[in-house]
């Protein structure tokens, strides 16, 4: 590794993160990385006692440091943090996400690599408890997530989006950051402006954050309904933008209200549609529950169901007036050398 490596500055949006904050800071203050480093964390109005534990990361390390955001919004949060931040590589980390060992000084690399704007890789979905470990097995499976590359891994290269991100601060500063409207799906949105402006955005394999899920069934549909319900306001947004993997569990939800309506109405045939939904679910966990415990496996099942049928509930109910108020605020992409209208 060269003596002297870019400043980075790693941003942190944190809300409710009692469990995880202290943790994933730790992992970002233990890089093998031999650049100057510093980490701002962006602290929502939390219930629980994250401002404290913040407090205590401030106190044991001068190079972490804090900003409020009175919202509570993530794209607010980051865009308070790349603000309050000053070094030219960016590096976005969420309160719950675990940096592997080399994570900043290989993005570092990949940048000045391939001349990307935006670097970023997988999603490694770990629990610590069977029902975590059995939403970990769902949501790096393609059964649970389809062949999204950022959770089930693939081949390095150009990418619309990437878990995260790694970013040029010039790229940032250029399209004016997030997208403060945008609840979820953020990332997204704003990859999509620095690709319409000739960037490049790069997935690597090479690049792993250790993620926790959610702690109950209920917090994992809520999740996943907002994901839904995001990714048609981006379709909408961003015509286009949309493929067969963002529309198989809309269709999978209306197939199996149809089966249930079909089945108390006309023919118990319809039943047919839900149970071979069922069987199939169990018949994908099995794969993915390799080398995990009974009650894991178990588990699994439940956790697929949960996210396939809330992001679907949530794309199908995404009202109309969510998405014309987004357009009426569209940020177009900003392109370097040529002069905004």
């Amino acid at each position: 590794m060269p003596a002297q490596q870019p400043a980075v500055s790693v941003i942190m949006p944190v809300l409710n993160e009692e469990h995880y904050l202290r943790e994933s800071v730790r992992h970002i203050l233990e890089q093998e990385y031999a650049g100057e480093m510093e980490v701002v964390i962006a602290l929502g109005p939390s219930t629980d006692r994250t401002d404290e534990i913040a407090a205590e990361l401030v106190a044991e390390d001068p190079r972490v440091h804090t900003v409020p955001n009175p919202t509570g919004r993530t794209p607010a949060a980051l865009n308070a943090a790349i603000k309050a931040s000053r070094h030219p590589i960016v590096v976005r980390v969420d309160g719950h996400g675990m940096l592997s060992p080399n994570y900043i000084a290989t993005a570092v690399r990949l940048l000045e690599e391939t001349g990307a704007q935006n670097v970023g890789g997988i999603m490694h979905a770990e629990g610590e408890n069977a029902w975590e470990e059995a939403v970990a097995a769902a949501m790096t499976s393609k059964i649970g997530v389809g062949n999204a590359p950022f959770h089930t891994g693939g081949q390095a290269g150009p990418a619309e989006t990437v878990y995260l991100g790694v970013f040029r601060r010039e790229a940032l500063e250029q399209q004016g950051g997030y997208n403060e409207e945008f609840i979820r799906a953020q990332d997204w949105e704003l990859n999509f402006r620095i690709r319409e402006a000739g960037g490049l955005i790069w997935f690597s394999p090479e690049l792993k954050v250790q993620y926790r899920p959610r702690r109950s069934v209920k917090a994992l549909a809520k999740q996943y309904k907002d994901y839904g319900r995001w990714r048609h306001v981006v379709a909408r947004y961003h015509s286009g933008s949309i493929n067969m993997r963002y529309l198989a569990p809309p269709t999978l939800v209306c197939a199996l209200a149809a089966g249930v309506v079909v089945g108390v109405t006309l023919t118990p045939l319809g039943f047919a549609v839900p149970a071979g939904y069922l069987a199939a679910i169990a018949v994908g966990s099995v794969p993915a529950g390799r080398g995990l415990s009974p009650k894991a496996r178990a588990q699994i099942p439940v956790a697929l169901a949960t996210m396939h049928l809330s992001w679907g509930f949530g794309f199908l109910t995404s009202p109309r007036a969510l998405a014309d108020k987004l357009i009426a605020s569209r940020r177009p992409a900003v392109v370097p050398g040529v002069p905004q209208a």
